[in-house]
Formats: C-alpha cells, sequence, structure tokens
C-alpha cells in the first residue's frame, strides 16, 4: 500500500518533524508499506481559479489521488487549517480517497486549537467518506525543543497509538470497494 504523509503547510517545520516521527513509527510496525512525506513547502501552489494548472498541482493531485492511505499534518493558523491545505483537498477528485484510511496531526500555539481538528478538518475527510482514525494528535510549541524534536513523552507515546491504529486500518481498507455504488 502507498502511504502519503501530507504536511499541509508552506510554513515552519514542526508539522514536518511530527510526520517524520510518525513515519518511524509506522514502519516499526509494518515495514511492508511505501511511505512518502509530501511537503507542501516544496511545491509551487496556485489558487483554484479555473486557470491551468502548474506541474507541482498536477503532480499534488496525482499523488494524493494514487494514495491508498493518508496521514495528514496540519498547522492552526487564526482558528483554522492553512488555506493552502484547504485548496489542495478542492482539487481532489470528491470520490478519490473513499474508504482510505486517514489520520491526522496537528500542531499549534493555544491549547484549545485542537478543536479545529474536530469541528473543521474531520467533517471535510467525512465528506471524502474517508476512514478517519479517532486518535488523532495535537501538538503545542512547547512539546518541541529550538530544533522542533518532540520532547515531551506523552506526545510519543500517542504517536505510536496512532500509527498502530492507522495500520489497523490500512488493512481494514484493502477489504472494501474503493468504486462507489452510488452516483453522487
Amino acid at each position: 500500500m502507498k502511504i502519503l504523509l501530507v504536511d499541509g503547510t508552506v510554513f515552519g517545520t514542526k508539522t514536518g518533524a511530527i510526520l517524520r516521527q510518525v513515519e518511524r513509527y509506522i514502519k516499526e510496525i509494518d515495514s511492508t508499506l511505501e511511505l512518502e512525506i509530501l511537503y507542501f513547502a516544496k511545491l509551487k501552489h496556485q489558487i483554484l481559479d479555473g486557470s491551468p494548472l502548474n506541474e507541482d498541482m498536477q503532480m499534488m493531485i496525482e499523488k494524493i489521488e494514487e494514495a491508498d492511505g493518508y496521514v495528514f499534518a496540519t498547522p492552526i493558523y487564526q482558528a483554522s487549517i492553512p488555506g493552502v491545505l484547504k485548496n489542495a483537498l478542492d482539487m481532489i477528485s470528491p470520490k478519490a480517497m473513499r474508504y482510505k484510511p486517514v489520520s491526522i496531526v496537528a500542531s499549534g500555539g493555544t491549547y484549545q486549537h485542537h478543536l479545529v481538528v474536530e469541528n473543521q478538518f474531520k467533517p471535510i475527510l467525512d465528506y471524502f467518506k474517508c476512514l478517519v482514525t479517532p486518535n488523532y494528535v495535537y501538538t503545542h510549541t512547547s512539546h518541541f525543543d529550538r530544533d522542533d524534536n518532540i520532547v515531551e513523552e506523552s506526545i510519543h507515546e500517542r504517536l505510536r497509538e496512532l500509527a498502530q491504529i492507522f495500520v489497523q486500518y490500512c488493512k481494514l481498507s484493502e477489504t472494501l470497494p474503493k468504486q462507489p455504488i452510488d452516483k453522487h
């Protein structure tokens, strides 16, 4: 299975650091999964406005639509996911992520911003009919050192658990049909 770990921001490095840690934990549990991190900061983004898409956006769409599962990492800015992440999801076919496993990791500057995952990001993934794991991990800036290494052991424990559940969701998704029966 191809698993895409999506660093959904063009600013900062904490979300990438979280994804690299999740990648390690997933590999420890199931080394057969093909893992790739897609860093939005390395792409030339464009707003979805009807103009032809550049090569980076075409590649991003292809990678997302061809993946078998995802771990999305998002910072929380101004009590919301970044516009670049929402814009990217707007480019994806509504049926492309159907019944594929998804885990969420997020980072923010206040402890209350974890609610953005519940109230904003999960409903978007529900629209795509993703298999969203129930145990997202939210980190606070105090959980990192100056080099963006995770220093809070409880975060490591939660990321290990997230990886375990995600791998089980991957196994479950293999048995589900990806082609929708309905025409919606």
